[in-house]
């Protein structure tokens, strides 16, 4: 088990270490020895088994919870960081069931509100369709239109980079609606998967494979009760949804460089090397120090961003973007520190600092890009 000691920092309630500790012990059997031949079938089997064993019900709220309800973030990124460590996919499929369905958990009507039960239990798989080929970072520039057309939407554009794209059962949208120019015009609407219009127009393999697909619509026709919000208000959907998920990206990032860390601590003890052990070299230890450095800086942030969000401000668009910022360039640096040290078999396929290394790199860009965050962060400041 890996050290766990940060679970006694004042961010966390007592159940906050329960829930931690808990999922570790499940992962650690459930997760060791998973098939990633089919990304696609054990993508369904981890969102099913996520479910059977209750950790979905942190992904979302119930459809029944009272107005005020709130997801809780320090949970989010908990469970987001311990399933790292295990196992990339687990949390891609934890994630992904939460930021797919998050527009609904914020701002379903009461009907949409009946996918959340879906969510939790695993029976449906959801997905948030905001990024477009020339409309990534800027998504004030995104071209998709939903045209109004007596009481339905008619959606014709790309969605590109969706994760779950291809096996999600329904998408959250985002269009423009042209109420106003810019960000003001931009809608949120709930697509279900099989809707005649929509195709699956590509298939986008990564190095660290995850089920990704680009999305076309044609003259898909929706009625109008498939919009989430008001008319107008997708860019706040958008952002109030990252608000929260983007904190969880930074944890998953941390739970990669914790395990790439483990690994880094045990192969360098165990590797014998001029007489000693790889340990003993002051460059190995120097190099293991500034690891757990920035490992406990990256937690710092993070659980500082998420104890924020749960329990002192509605927005955390400035700790959010730090967290995100710092523990996923954080972990890129710990995983290839973990990498140098394990020499030639650091870079031999399967081996698990390796597959680290393929994982963590997507982190840098997804939710917003590095250099995204540091404009949101220069922004929140000069305000």
């Amino acid at each position: 088990m890996a050290d766990q000691s940060f679970l006694a920092w004042p961010f966390f309630d007592d159940h906050h270490q329960v829930l931690a500790r808990d999922l570790d012990t499940w992962a650690s059997t459930a997760l060791c020895s998973l098939d990633h031949s089919d990304v696609d079938a054990l993508c369904r089997e981890l969102v099913q088994s996520l479910a059977n064993n209750g950790w979905l019900e942190y992904a979302a709220l119930a459809a029944d919870a009272d107005t005020d309800a709130r997801l809780d973030v320090r949970a989010l990124c908990l469970i987001r960081e311990t399933l790292a460590r295990h196992d990339g996919l687990a949390d891609f499929a934890f994630a992904m069931q939460g930021l797919g369905s998050g527009a609904i958990s914020l701002f379903g009507n009461e009907a949409q509100r009946s996918y959340l039960s879906a969510v939790r239990s695993g029976k449906k798989i959801a997905a948030f369709a905001l990024s477009e080929p020339d409309a990534g970072s800027d998504v004030a520039a995104m071209t998709t239109t939903a045209t109004r057309d007596g009481d339905e939407f008619v959606i014709n554009g790309t969605k590109t980079w969706i994760s779950n794209g291809g096996i999600a059962d329904f998408y959250v949208v985002f269009a423009r609606t042209d109420e106003a120019p810019g960000a003001r015009g931009i809608s949120a609407l709930l697509v279900d998967a099989d809707t005649p219009g929509l195709e699956i127009a590509e298939r986008i393999e990564v190095i660290a494979p995850h089920p990704l697909a680009t999305l076309v619509f044609k003259n898909c026709r929706l009625p109008t009760s498939s919009l989430i919000g008001d008319p107008g208000s997708g860019f706040k959907v958008a952002m109030a949804t990252l608000d929260i998920f983007r904190s969880t990206v930074g944890a998953a990032a941390l739970g990669f460089a914790r395990r790439a860390l483990d690994e880094a601590v045990a192969y360098s003890q165990s590797r014998a090397m001029f007489g000693g052990t790889l340990a003993d070299l002051d460059i190995t230890q120097e190099r293991l120090a500034e690891m757990a450095l920035d490992i406990d800086a990256s937690a710092l942030l993070i659980y500082r961003a998420a104890w924020t969000k749960d329990c002192a401000a509605d927005r955390i668009t400035r700790e959010a973007a730090m967290a995100k910022l710092y523990a996923t360039e954080a972990a890129q640096s710990v995983i290839d520190k973990a990498v140098q040290l394990f020499g030639g078999m650091g870079v031999k396929s399967g081996v698990k600092v390796e597959q680290l290394y393929r994982e963590i790199r997507a982190l840098r860009i997804y939710e917003g890009a590095s250099e995204v965050q540091k404009l949101i962060i220069a922004r929140q400041l000069l305000s």
